[in-house]
């Protein structure tokens, strides 16, 4: 940590950066898209190659996510788990564990569960509109139900 944070900014800090995971996963699960922009800046990438997914910057992953998450119903419920912050000169680096389970069409008119693990690693970076994640990396550990 660096030494311009003081206790007091640190925690602000602390719970500005745990409110944006949190709108990250709210906007996932809910479908809107366009709450994300208060999570990522506007010229962040985003890599979500291990689970299948797209890597490339903030718009074309946003768009991605619009296009490619209906297909797992309303029914996302992302839970975050431990979040560790580390100050920089720079921002934030931050890892969240997370477990992802979405219900998806089994084929036959039922659904199924489907599931993802892992961690998700930011850095964060400080902008006039509050914290915001410049780079995602998702690190998957497991998946269950593909």
């Amino acid at each position: 940590m660096t030494a311009h944070i003081n206790g007091m900014q640190e925690l602000i800090d602390r719970a500005e950066i745990t409110d944006a995971l949190t709108r990250y996963t709210l906007a996932v699960d809910d479908g809107d898209w366009d709450a994300l922009d208060t999570v990522f800046a506007a010229d962040a990438t985003i890599d979500y190659s291990e689970s299948g997914g797209t890597v490339g910057d903030f718009p074309d992953v946003k768009k991605w996510l619009a296009e490619m998450l209906p297909a797992f119903s309303q029914k996302r419920l992302h839970t975050i788990g431990q979040v560790g912050i580390s100050f920089t000169d720079e921002g934030a680096d931050v890892v969240a564990y997370f477990d992802n389970p979405m219900v998806i069409s089994d084929g036959s008119g039922g659904e199924r569960v489907v599931e993802v693990g892992g961690r998700y690693h930011h850095r964060f970076i400080r902008t006039p509109d509050g914290w915001r994640s410049h780079h995602l990396h998702e690190q998957v550990f497991w998946t269950r139900g593909f």
